[in-house]
């Protein structure tokens, strides 16, 4: 700071001794023609009073400079002092922490070391109870042994079974909890669906059989009909397909035959022969002929007349005219054309109920069954049949599909054909709708009892109401109370698996123990 004082000083002289040789040479030029001297002097004098001025004022500015910057520097040594302090307080405070955690540590390493021993002495004494446990624990099972007179093997078997007893009985309590809740729960479900949908279906009873039978005016008819030896009725079997039977019934010839198609040509062709009243072979020809071509018409109008019913107005013609060729089929005496309807309109209620689309519902009931229109042509079943049909048509694949897995043909690729399995079977077990003979009746009642005594432990079985219950006597010595819901479970499951029946069937098991004794 000194050394900056001196040389402002030098600077300041330096600057005054220029100012004053400046002065001279001009005060000597001046005067240098006759008032040099005296000019000269008194301006030189002037000039060192303004040069000691200068130097003065210059030397008290460099004074004052320096205070300043002295009084600065001594202020930051100051600061520079006071975070030296701070600094080495935070320093000690942080090593009597470390100091503190350091004692804190070693109480710490000192506890474990205590609890270790203490643990070991301990792990000590555990292993000599435990051996002597063990010795206590054999002389016992030895004593239990030889007082109960069965060994350590036999006493866990025989504990075993009775846990396994106690966990079957609570298993298949908690199994028929469950089930009566799902089953419960699910009944009134499907109940209502059900119940609201049959409720909202009006569908006739149609019952049809293989034959057709013609009223004749009178028993004359019998012989035109039959012609010289036998040639009329030979023409007419051979034109139609079907047989003809003229025989003792008064007034009365019938016409059979399974395919139905041919049996209503038949039908019409002889009611018109009989009108006419005139029979010989070239006219019966003509006839048949003439039935048909009105057939062909007639069935066209059926397919379409089943679609507009149903709000089906984009059907392809050709699946409306094997829709129409069910008119004249039947299954166990129900119409098929009339059946497909119905499935088709609980197929609408159905999918209103789940919210599925109405119109794919509709047109998979409708044509579920197409395929028996002419299975007896195609080979395989009616389900891949009807499949293939509607898929060469342009139908969606939905409807293909519903059609080809109603009778679990191929994999369900949506909920429409369990709707049209549920459809299909309402519409096959309402009362009135199907008729089945008496062999094919009894055989299915025998059917199901056989299944049911497949089981053991099952005594007698009893097929009531129509095959659509079946109710089980069991022995109470093979059968406990534990075993009947899973028993009875078994059976339903057999059942659903061997056995092809509409609707359901109840199982009922029944167990009973009676205790006879004789007082003498």
């Amino acid at each position: 700071m000194i050394l900056a004082v001196s040389d402002t000083i030098a600077i300041a002289g330096m600057a005054v001794g220029a100012v004053l040789g400046f002065l001279i040479h001009f005060v000597i030029t001046l005067l240098s023609k006759g008032k040099a001297k005296a000019s000269a002097q008194e301006i030189l004098s002037e000039a060192r009073i303004d040069a000691e001025k200068v130097r003065g004022d210059a030397e008290a500015q460099a004074r004052d400079r320096a205070e300043e910057l002295k009084a600065q520097a001594e202020k930051q040594i100051e600061t520079d002092r006071e975070d030296l302090n701070e600094k080495g307080r935070r320093l000690d405070k942080r090593e009597d922490q470390i100091e503190r955690k350091q004692g804190l540590l070693d109480d710490k390493q000192e506890s474990i070391l205590r609890s270790e021993n203490e643990i070991s002495a301990r792990r000590k004494r555990m292993q000599v109870q435990e051996e002597n446990l063990e010795k206590v624990y054999k002389q016992e099972v030895d004593e239990l042994e030889k007082i109960s007179g069965l060994n350590k093997q036999e006493a866990g078997r025989m504990l075993l079974e009775k846990l396994e007893k106690t966990l079957d009985g609570e298993m298949s309590e908690l199994i028929e909890k469950r089930m009566r809740a799902a089953r419960e729960e699910s009944e009134e479900k499907s109940r209502e669906i059900v119940v609201t949908t049959i409720q909202r279906l009006a569908a006739k009873h149609t019952s049809e059989n293989v034959s057709s039978s013609i009223q004749l005016p009178s028993e004359d008819m019998k012989g035109r009909i039959i012609g010289r030896e036998g040639r009329n009725i030979r023409a007419f079997e051979k034109a139609t397909g079907v047989d003809v039977v003229v025989d003792e019934t008064p007034g009365v010839v019938i016409v059979s035959g399974f395919d139905p198609v041919r049996r209503e040509i038949a039908r019409r062709s002889m009611a018109e022969l009989v009108t006419d009243g005139r029979i010989h072979p070239a006219r019966i020809e003509e006839i048949v002929e003439a039935n048909q071509s009105e057939m062909d018409k007639v069935i066209a109008e059926a397919g379409k007349e089943g679609c507009s019913v149903l709000g089906l107005h984009e059907v392809h013609p050709e699946i409306q005219k094997l829709l129409g060729r069910l008119q004249f089929r039947t299954s166990y005496g129900q119409n098929m054309l009339d059946h497909s309807i119905e499935v088709a309109r609980l197929m609408q209620l159905l999918a209103c109920q789940v919210g599925l689309d109405e119109t794919i519902a509709k047109k998979s009931g409708l044509m579920h069954d197409m395929g028996k229109a002419i299975d007896h042509e195609v080979e395989g079943g009616h389900p891949e049949i009807g499949a293939e049909f509607a898929k060469r048509y342009g139908e969606q694949d939905l409807v293909v599909n519903a059609i080809a897995a109603h009778h679990d043909g191929c994999e369900k690729l949506s909920l429409f054909p369990v709707l049209v399995q549920a459809a299909d079977a309402i519409s096959a077990a309402r009362p009135g709708a199907r008729r089945e003979s008496l062999e094919r009746y009894i055989k299915r009642l025998e059917e199901l009892e056989e299944v049911a005594k497949s089981f053991e432990g099952v005594e007698q079985v009893y097929a009531i109401q129509a095959g659509r219950e079946v109710r089980i006597m069991v022995n109470s010595d093979a059968v406990d109370d534990s075993r009947m819901p899973v028993l009875g479970r078994d059976i339903a499951n057999k059942i659903e698996e061997e056995l092809r029946y509409p609707g359901e069937i109840k199982v009922t098991l029944m167990r009973e123990t009676r205790v006879v004794e004789f007082a003498r």
